[in-house]
């Protein structure tokens, strides 16, 4: 049985709305990938509204949007990251890897008391 530790990084307002975390980076992570916020939700298995409030939260977050809409077109549309989505999107996959190596020293020594382990 595989057991493992994932940290959870999120950046929090004063009034407690996530502005970035674990499941908007995986937003941001699909947006890019599928080139719609619609198909983006769809693949997160969430509603398209929702999605649509977690990138609102983002763009109003940072300094410029995350996600631009792209108008019209021969593909009707759509939607991307913008450059710095792509930047916010890599420092946040960085900051979850750095904290995965920080926190793996102990975790290997909290292994060692779970249980769970010990039934094999």
């Amino acid at each position: 049985m595989r057991i493992t530790v994932r940290p959870r990084i999120r950046i929090v307002r004063y009034d407690g709305t996530i502005l970035l975390g674990p499941g908007k980076a995986d937003l941001l992570e699909a947006i890019a990938r599928m080139g719609s916020i619609r198909a983006a939700a769809e693949s997160l298995e969430m509603s398209y509204m929702r999605a649509w409030s977690m990138v609102r939260t983002m763009n109003a977050a940072f300094r410029s949007p995350l996600v631009e809409k792209i108008r019209g077109g021969a593909e009707q549309g759509g939607a991307r990251l913008t450059e710095r989505g792509e930047r916010v999107l890599a420092l946040y996959r960085r900051m979850e890897t750095r904290a995965e190596k920080a926190i793996e020293p102990l975790w290997e020594k909290m292994r060692e008391d779970l249980d769970i382990l010990r039934r094999r």
